[in-house]
């Protein structure tokens, strides 16, 4: 069995695969990175949660040069967060340039430090539209970079890349996740709002996997329809 790292942020998706890899590698580790995104707090906190019950580490690295630099709403200096669906175009407006090629740089320098063989993260399909980091071209390529750059070889793990949220949302309740103590929404309020483009994605998902939400939101309106393009 490899060992492995996760990139942990606290949301569900990260947090699912979290427990995936836990069933299928020997988790070593586990790294959020605090970049200075308006939900920054409210994931890491969740994210510590998880590997406490486990006592695997958890690492937090800050990059405050990201909020100082880059360009995004998602972003403590950045503009409102966009409603809608996650489809929606305005939501680019919550892509951080590259976050995804930062993170796995700096966690591969980890890796290799640590001895160990594999990143485990959890990009999914339903990412791709709005992240081009989340892409299997990117992470592919990023993936052949890791493991070139590296004595250790380290892999990229992604587990998963063809699945949509849906799907994740029915491995946590398979796997057994609490996933009340995950966190989507952008906007790092005392609740999740229920109308930003990550809630709305989220509550989607609960909903079509036939699984009750645990989340108690702000906002509980009807779901939007769906944008055609």
């Amino acid at each position: 069995m490899s060992k492995a790292i996760i990139l942990l942020s606290g949301g569900l998706d990260s947090t699912v695969a979290f427990y995936w890899a836990r069933q299928h590698h020997d988790v070593v580790g586990a790294v959020s990175f605090d970049y200075g995104s308006k939900h920054n707090d409210k994931e890491i906190t969740l994210a510590a949660w998880h590997c406490a019950q486990f006592d695997i580490p958890h690492d937090t690295v800050s990059l405050p040069f990201v909020n100082d630099l880059f360009n995004s709403d998602l972003l403590k200096s950045g503009g409102p967060i966009p409603e809608g669906h996650y489809t929606d175009k305005n939501m680019k407006r919550t892509v951080v340039p590259f976050r995804n090629g930062i993170m796995l740089a700096i966690a591969c320098g980890i890796a290799e430090s640590r001895e160990v063989d594999a990143l485990v993260i959890a990009a999914h399909s339903g990412d791709h539209a709005i992240y081009p980091d989340c892409r299997e071209p990117f992470m592919k390529a990023i993936g052949d970079a890791m493991r070139e750059g590296t004595y250790a070889r380290t892999e990229l793990l992604r587990p998963f890349i063809d699945m949509d949220k849906t799907a994740i949302t029915k491995l946590g309740h398979e796997l057994g996740v609490d996933m009340g103590k995950t966190w989507s929404c952008y906007k790092g309020e005392d609740l999740q709002c229920g109308i930003c483009g990550t809630c709305v994605e989220r509550r989607e998902a609960f909903i079509l996997a036939s699984i009750p939400d645990p989340t108690v939101y702000q906002h509980e309106w009807p779901l939007p329809e769906k944008p055609v393009y």
